[in-house]
């Protein structure tokens, strides 16, 4: 996390100013500023510097700092990172097998992760890619309730692939996915 510039590190010849009340003090000469700040005996802290004159507010410098990490250590926790998980399946795929790879695309859509359906055909299969696109179909009817089709079926060489996305009103899992 980058510091911002304190103090004597500010280079601007003007600052536009905020006092430790923050009130808006004005444009100020950054002589003037370090001195008002001396006085109140706190930091000189420069909050916006791509802006013309830069704001630069009068605070405790270790304070705002510690308060701006363990807001940044907050954001962290509370984010959650959306992986594609795979599923592979052949155009013959036998009813238990479905109904498993089923109920695995589901964990991992409660846990909001893309899920990603591919059909694999070997030698003669080619032949038969209608059952691929209607095996594609019965899966995106049966986790209607769970999922939205992020990629329409997609055809590559020996493959026919889809992609879903949890829906936007499905409760997420308490338990993270295993890498």
């Amino acid at each position: 996390m980058p510091k911002e510039r304190i103090n004597q590190q500010i280079t601007a010849r003007n600052v536009r100013l905020i006092d430790a009340e923050g009130k808006q003090v004005g444009i100020v000469d950054i002589d003037r500023a370090l001195q008002i700040a001396d006085d109140a005996e706190l930091d000189l802290v420069e909050i916006a510097p791509a802006a013309d004159p830069p704001v630069c507010k009068i605070m405790r410098f270790d304070k705002y700092y510690y308060n701006k990490e363990k807001s940044a250590r907050e954001a962290k926790k509370r984010q959650h990172t959306v992986q594609l998980k795979e599923i592979k399946m052949g155009p013959n795929t036998e009813e238990h097998d479905y109904e498993f790879k089923k109920r695995n695309a589901i964990k991992f859509l409660k846990q909001h992760n893309k899920v990603k359906f591919t059909i694999r055909f070997k030698g003669r299969q080619l032949a038969h890619k209608d059952i691929g696109y209607k095996l594609l179909e019965r899966l995106e009817k049966d986790l209607e309730d769970y999922a939205e089709i992020d990629q329409k079926p997609t055809e590559e060489a020996r493959t026919i692939s889809m992609i879903m996305v949890a829906r936007k009103d499905l409760k997420p899992d308490i338990e993270k996915s295993s890498e």
